[in-house]
């Protein structure tokens, strides 16, 4: 064999090798909030749990064979907006005039490109339009009309609004209408909470990813837009620290850039992914008021998914390999 053969053989090998070993890592969450244990039963407790397990195997499969962080996101998230269960695609709440208005972000923590699209209304998994936004758009956020025009020159087939009806969701309007009071993103039947879904992942070329997926508050009026598709508050992604997916009362998330926050705070002060987030959710939130929890995944696939509300909906393969699903504290 050529010499320079048998360096570009040498070569492949010393790479496969290393991407071999490069570690991955996922995690998942489908909403924080007030989530009580005496209200969950056990058949409801075991939907939840296999849904999430679900969407956490799907991305960890295109992981392990070799598939991009922002391919495994989408197709975590992809699962959970499909399913009544959380607040996003499908299961999506309603405003106060009765319509479903859907946001959804991604970022690649390569580039630092993301896509975004809000108050959305005939996009079956928003999730997808915003990866599509990220791929082939100049901008980062399209909203409302715009962004289902945009959708349908790129062959993104619209769904009509009455796909995303759930009675349990309109239950919950009427409730809140009752009360004439605008509820959190994290409300559901049993315990008037529920939540946001969102996927955070660590690739074998060592390339991190966040994307989040929801339909905002029950009972939201004028167009109201959460942090969820805001690249910074409700998620963000940085390979020389973190990816971070946020949930939680956004109007809070937005104005302390939580998921932005926690990344600099890696990259400025040298600190743990753990220790990081932990100074955003369990402190900084805490101090201002601020409901809700993140899931974070840094460099190394160490997983972080800190919440300060009584439950978040999680789970996550860390880089050993070990798997976590849990909804309580």
């Amino acid at each position: 064999m050529h010499l320079i053969q048998r360096l570009i053989l040498i070569t492949a090998l010393i790479s496969g090798t290393a991407m071999a070993e490069q570690p991955i890592a996922i995690a998942i969450h489908g909403g924080a909030g007030t989530i009580r244990a005496e209200q969950m039963t056990g058949d409801l407790e075991t939907r939840y749990r296999d849904t999430l397990d679900e969407a956490l195997m799907a991305g960890y499969q295109v992981l392990d064979s070799g598939g991009s962080s922002l391919d495994a996101v989408v197709a975590a998230i992809v699962i959970l907006e499909d399913y009544p269960l959380f607040n996003a695609g499908k299961g999506a709440v309603f405003t106060n005039d009765g319509r479903n208005e859907l946001d959804a972000s991604i970022m690649d923590g390569r580039t630092l490109n993301a896509g975004a699209v809000a108050a959305v209304r005939h996009i079956k998994n928003p999730i997808e339009l915003a990866r599509l936004v990220l791929d082939e758009s100049p901008h980062v956020m399209l909203i409302g009309e715009g962004a289902e025009k945009w959708a349908v020159s790129q062959d993104i087939e619209l769904v009509p609004t009455e796909y995303f009806y759930t009675e349990e969701r309109w239950k919950q309007l009427e409730r809140a209408r009752s009360k004439d009071q605008i509820t959190l993103s994290e409300t559901d039947l049993h315990t008037e909470k529920f939540g946001t879904v969102g996927a955070v992942a660590l690739d074998r070329g060592g390339n991190l990813a966040a994307g989040t997926s929801t339909g905002g508050m029950t009972n939201k009026l004028w167009g109201r837009v959460g942090d969820s598709p805001i690249v910074g508050a409700g998620t963000y992604a940085n390979n020389i620290s973190c990816a971070v997916s946020a949930t939680g009362h956004g109007e809070y998330f937005m104005r302390s850039v939580v998921a932005y926050d926690i990344c600099v705070q890696m990259e400025y002060k040298d600190l743990s992914l753990e220790r990081a987030a932990h100074n955003v959710v369990m402190e900084k939130l805490v101090e201002r008021g601020g409901e809700g929890g993140v899931i974070a995944v840094d460099v190394e696939g160490n997983v972080a998914m800190p919440f300060n509300s009584e439950g978040m909906y999680r789970a996550a393969i860390d880089a050993d390999g070990d798997k976590t699903i849990a909804i309580f504290k």
